[in-house]
């Protein structure tokens, strides 16, 4: 995994805004409805490039292809697995449904908004494997040709997949005799698609919500230390199915919840910190820049990263369209550069995704740009005070 001697490097969460056009053809092929491959292709040609021009344009050194052709950060696995079909009934999470005026006021106006529904996922209704390469294959030999086409590259690509744990909780088990067995089939199922993407030369980011979101959602009526149970299992699984992998070509996204809400219901970092670190990862990319979570830096003093892993640090939020001031990016950096003990292990970066399921995005397109705009001159005012 990339790193620098001499400033704060800038990446991103994975997921970008998507066109309009684009999101409609993505909505219906979620649905599985028969949509025109060739408008589609050209379609997500089209959003990809955009995005990644865009991210060069704003200085990003670790970038992606923004998610343009999956239709959400973990239902496009129904599109190259075996097993899934019918529907989820997922919960809504906790913190939304106990806030009534809250619901009225955000989320009612997104029934009318068209958008891939992360509520609504297929489940799992037989034997779960990987059995179709070729969509990963070609977006990435998308990704490559554009890249060359562009005549620029970045000093760093990732891919983002999904973890086995938020797929074995919100793709729903109506077929394994245990949740256990379910994460590992999916587990052993990614590990082709995982495997792939390293040695296509990226690094490999995997999305795991579940390792913190449930803990409002699924397992919201339960105890503590039976979501940590949990967490311990999904960790489990997924170190299976990256154990052929070097763990700095890995890095673990974990997240409460990429929404605008009150998030009064997340399990604090300390909580789970030292789980995540039996992850075999390189790094970990962590949401520090919301007011829910912003002050959670110093659990790097009382939990230290270990020496294998750098940090990910989100200083820029997902969910509003403020736009950070520079100076605020880079003294969220110079604090959490200090709690870790050295700004060489920290990379900045957004607490999330901005568009994790098509039309799903809360930020405008164009204050996206300028949020990441705002990342690249914050994390450089931070590189000259820290190095």
């Amino acid at each position: 995994m990339l790193s620098s001697d001499e400033r704060i490097l800038v990446t991103h969460a994975g997921s970008l805004p998507r066109p309009r056009s684009l999101v409609s053809l993505l909505v219906r092929k979620s649905r599985r409805e028969a949509v025109d491959e060739e408008r589609l292709s050209a379609e997500i040609d089209a959003a990809t490039r955009h995005v990644v021009e865009k991210q060069l344009e704003a200085g990003v050194d670790v970038g992606n292809d923004g998610e343009q052709p999956r239709e959400s950060f973990f239902t496009y696995v129904q599109h190259r697995m075996t097993g899934f079909g019918g529907e989820s009934r997922r919960p809504v999470m906790r913190d939304l449904v106990r806030y009534p005026s809250f619901v009225e006021m955000h989320l009612a106006p997104l029934l009318g908004r068209e958008m891939v529904s992360l509520m609504r996922a297929p489940k799992a209704i037989g034997d779960v494997r990987y059995v179709d390469r070729q969509p990963l294959d070609r977006d990435i030999e998308r990704f490559h040709r554009l890249l060359g086409s562009i005549g620029r590259d970045f000093r760093e690509s990732f891919w983002t997949a999904a973890s086995p744990g938020i797929i074995a909780s919100a793709m729903e088990n109506d077929h394994y005799a245990t949740y256990e067995r379910y994460v590992t089939a999916v587990a052993e199922a990614l590990r082709t698609e995982y495997e792939i993407i390293v040695s296509r030369g990226f690094v490999l980011q995997i999305d795991a919500p579940d390792l913190a979101m449930e803990r409002h959602t699924s397992y919201a009526d339960r105890s503590l230390a039976a979501f940590l149970d949990y967490v311990d299992m999904n960790v489990a699984a997924m170190n299976r199915a990256i154990e052929r992998i070097p763990a700095d070509r890995v890095r673990l996204h974990v997240c409460w919840g990429n929404y605008e809400g009150p998030h009064d219901l997340d399990v604090p970092l300390d909580d789970i910190l030292v789980r995540l670190y039996d992850a075999h990862a390189g790094a970990l990319v962590l949401s520090l820049a919301n007011p829910r979570h912003e002050h959670e830096y110093h659990c790097f003093e009382r939990h230290p990263l270990p020496d294998r892993m750098s940090l990910v640090a989100g200083v820029v939020d997902t969910t509003t369209n403020y736009v950070e001031h520079p100076e605020v990016v880079a003294e969220r950096i110079e604090r959490i550069a200090h709690a870790v003990g050295d700004p060489k292990r920290i990379f900045a970066g957004t607490d999330c995704g901005f568009d994790t399921a098509a039309g799903l995005g809360d930020v405008a397109d164009e204050v996206v740009w300028a949020k990441l705009a705002a990342l690249r001159a914050g994390a450089d005012l931070a590189s000259r005070r820290l190095f």
